[in-house]
């Protein structure tokens, strides 16, 4: 990995939001662009910029199922930056905003 690429993906996780988006999917795999929308409480033109963000930085990459976007991790994510991902879950776990944004996704108030 070039020094640039480095260095853009620490400013793409340098965003609390774009932080918690890596969390959640760290902790649930994939998830719509709807629950991730319920879940930050964010305009779907907000969580689209950040998820944008995160994709350019190859942090996560999309599918779309019907009309629905999905996100997930890279491979890159998964395998390179797995140490980083760990530091991330590790440290933010008892987080009282990611306690909520994981109970928040629990309740499944996303697409309808």
């Amino acid at each position: 990995m070039k020094t640039e690429a480095l260095a853009g993906i620490f400013k793409a996780l340098s965003e609390p939001i774009r932080l918690r988006i890596l969390y959640l999917l760290l902790e649930k795999g994939e998830l719509c662009v709807c629950d991730l929308m319920s879940t930050l409480e964010l305009s779907q033109s907000v969580t689209s910029r950040h998820l944008a963000y995160l994709r350019n930085h190859n942090i996560v990459m999309s599918k779309r199922v019907g009309v629905w976007m999905y996100y997930q991790l890279t491979e890159t994510t998964q395998s390179e930056l797995l140490p980083l991902s760990n530091f991330i879950q590790n440290s933010l776990k008892e987080c009282a905003t990611i306690e909520a944004d994981l109970d928040k996704l629990k309740s499944g108030n996303g697409c309808a």
